[in-house]
């Protein structure tokens, strides 16, 4: 299975570069996992494809102003650190630019020594472990320092920070937005509520896992770097409740997908369950845990690409992002949505 299969031609102009003024006026382009049948509707009427005692879940991430500009202490040399997974007490995994400047040993300071990063680990591709030295709270620090971590292919500013958060974001340690949930505000949650969906929230920090490119030729010699994730007993018996009923189960982006899926496959069922996860899905995959995938259009040839080719076909997935294309539809962060049914 070779990475070029999940290529596909988008025009740049079709990158959305911005968010809407209302989140829920997203188009929304409503596949299937067994059929080329398209239909083209707005994110608003989501609500028409889920039946009452359907089970939707979300992830609640929180996304962390990660993106730190500093100096080296000792050549002030500028150092950029992408806050990533953290792993103990002030201990983080990042990403760092330019790598080859930061060996074991290295100081960074930000802010002019508010934030001290010491690195005491030097792994391959730019990553790096690092002590936290600071003062007082990281929180606090981070927004008064940090950056919101936009996609590279987005270079417009964003006015309002909030709106690369969902209107649920709650835990904090995302690197990334899980924008397959950018869609919903709190009307249309509260909307498909009174219909009587079920709705559910798991955790699943983004970090490289979810957006590091596929640089190998072979599928099969791409490691995914792993990510935090939690669902708790309560998600799960909602979740095992709606399997032995046989009611619908939802996952709101392939975050929600790779969490629910990394339980089941733990476990044979839904069960508490927290840890780092590297799962890879790709075509051949068998689904466990989930009936329908609410996401976004992907990058060509990246792992969220070759995850909805496994959830429905390849063939299927890309016929619908022709369509897409042909029809303009939005792309990636902020754009449009779309909808993979059962």
């Amino acid at each position: 299975m070779k990475t070029k299969d999940f290529d596909y031609y988008l025009p740049e102009e079709l990158i959305a570069q911005t968010p809407l003024a209302v989140r829920s006026d997203s188009r929304l382009l409503v596949t299937h996992r067994d059929s080329f049948h398209l239909k083209h509707d707005i994110f608003r009427n989501i609500g028409d494809y889920i039946k009452p005692g359907s089970v939707l879940i979300l992830n609640n991430t929180k996304v962390i102003p990660a993106r730190l500009h500093g100096t080296k202490i000792d050549t002030h040399a500028n150092i950029e650190v992408l806050l990533l997974n953290q792993y103990g007490l002030n201990k983080w995994e990042t990403l760092v630019k330019p790598a080859k400047r930061v060996k074991v040993g290295t100081t960074i300071s930000f802010g002019e020594g508010l934030l001290k990063l010491f690195c005491t680990e030097e792994l391959e591709e730019g990553i790096r472990h690092f002590d936290l030295v600071y003062e007082g709270d990281l929180e606090t620090i981070l927004v008064q320092l940090g950056e919101m971590p936009l996609p590279p292919y987005i270079h417009e500013k964003l006015e309002d920070q909030s709106r690369y958060q969902t209107v649920y974001s709650k835990i904090n340690g995302s690197a990334a937005s899980p924008t397959a949930g950018l869609h919903f505000t709190n009307e249309l949650l509260a909307e498909l509520k009174e219909k009587g969906v079920i709705i559910d929230y798991i955790t699943l920090h983004v970090g490289l896992g979810t957006f590091r490119p596929v640089v190998v030729d072979d599928v099969f010699n791409h490691k995914m770097h792993s990510e935090f994730y939690s669902l708790s007993q309560s998600t799960a018996d909602i979740l095992n409740a709606a399997k032995k009923d046989n009611r619908e189960i939802f996952a709101v982006g392939t975050t929600t997908v790779r969490t629910l899926e990394t339980v089941y496959n733990k476990f044979g069922e839904f069960h508490e369950s927290s840890g780092f996860t590297d799962i890879f899905i790709y075509p051949g995959y068998e689904f466990k845990a989930i009936d329908n995938l609410i996401t976004n259009f992907h990058l060509p040839k990246s792992t969220l690409m070759m995850l909805v080719s496994a959830f429905a076909t390849k063939e299927i997935i890309i016929n619908a992002y022709h369509e897409a294309i042909d029809k303009k539809y939005r792309f990636f962060s902020f754009g449009d949505s779309m909808l993979i049914k059962k």
